[in-house]
């Protein structure tokens, strides 16, 4: 996909022509090469976009190459703090950082500006909050299909179907809904080739449950599936859309009593924290989950802790 549809109106007008052809070829670079989503992009020009626009009002008039490489640390302090002031949580001034740093690191590359200024700007402190899993039990219920909560018997089977791969296999759902009908798992399956960011494949072991649940969603979907076509359908036949695996899933929530944190990306995370209070090792669930680094898995460990301290002190006799 050609990055420059991601380019708006409002951005050329905050930048010098040198500097857009710059900006339109960097999201090329991160669309054809990186290999980042369309979410990701939308989010990197938007953020991108916003700062021109402070650079536009902080200098005076729309920058170019020249004054993007005289930023000193004071000129990416000030945006932050302009945003901040504009009611931008941490979460979203860190991404914001993240994203001018990729196009200056770019720039960089090319010999063209120095990004030392942006790197000695410390993005904002963050409040670590944990995943939130559901319970073995509660993941068994919202997987199990047997609520009738669509007005079709295939649709309950397709959900079933979505939900049971984000469970049994902790795949996040844009992976789940990528899998096309040659690669359905079935009775004799023992392993799944993921696409997952970035484009990185890997392997992950198939339970018996997730070919059962898929098999029963292909004997009652009333459309043909094509080996090359999406696995999962829409009721009216077309790709389906993660927002009804969504939706499927606050329905789910209000029938079993369950928190509004019972997403369809917990059930990842309940894959992750089950294997791990299961005695898995950290490094094959790095693996599993597809995690390029081992410090995105550890904090499952913290959940595990968690869970076991409030277990002891509701436990223990002298509590």
């Amino acid at each position: 996909m050609c990055a420059a549809s991601f380019k708006s109106e409002s951005l050329l007008v905050t930048a010098r022509p040198e500097l857009n052809r710059r900006i339109d070829q960097w999201l090329d670079h991160l669309s054809d090469e990186r290999r980042l989503s369309d979410k990701t992009l939308l989010a990197y020009e938007r953020d991108l976009r916003q700062f021109l626009r402070f650079l536009t009002n902080h200098l005076g008039g729309a920058p170019d190459l020249k004054e993007i490489a005289a930023l000193r640390p004071a000129d990416f302090r000030g945006f932050l703090a302009s945003r901040r002031r504009d009611g931008a949580q941490s979460r979203s001034l860190a991404r914001g950082l993240a994203g001018i740093r990729s196009f200056l690191r770019y720039l960089e590359r090319r010999g063209e500006v120095n990004a030392a200024a942006s790197s000695a700007v410390r993005p904002p402190r963050q409040a670590r909050s944990l995943p939130k899993p559901v319970s073995s039990e509660d993941a068994i219920d919202v997987t199990s299909g047997d609520l009738a909560m669509e007005r079709e018997p295939w649709l309950e089977a397709r959900n079933a179907a979505v939900l049971t791969l984000l469970y049994g296999c902790g795949l996040r759902i844009s992976e789940a809904l990528s899998l096309t009908g040659a690669m359905a798992p079935k009775t004799g399956t023992k392993t799944l080739r993921v696409v997952g960011k970035g484009g990185k494949e890997r392997i992950v072991p198939i339970l018996p449950a997730v070919c059962q649940a898929v098999e029963h969603y292909l004997k009652l979907c009333p459309y043909a599936i094509s080996p090359d076509g999406p696995l999962f359908l829409g009721a009216r036949g077309g790709p389906l859309n993660p927002r009804m695996i969504q939706l499927a899933m606050a329905r789910l929530r209000g029938a079993l009593g369950l928190p509004d944190s019972a997403t369809p990306h917990a059930l990842r995370h309940s894959f992750a924290t089950h294997l791990l209070a299961g005695g898995g090792d950290l490094r094959t669930i790095q693996e599993l989950l597809g995690h390029a680094s081992l410090a995105s898995t550890q904090i499952y460990t913290e959940i595990d802790s968690a869970h076991l301290l409030s277990a002891y002190d509701k436990a223990h006799p002298r509590r």
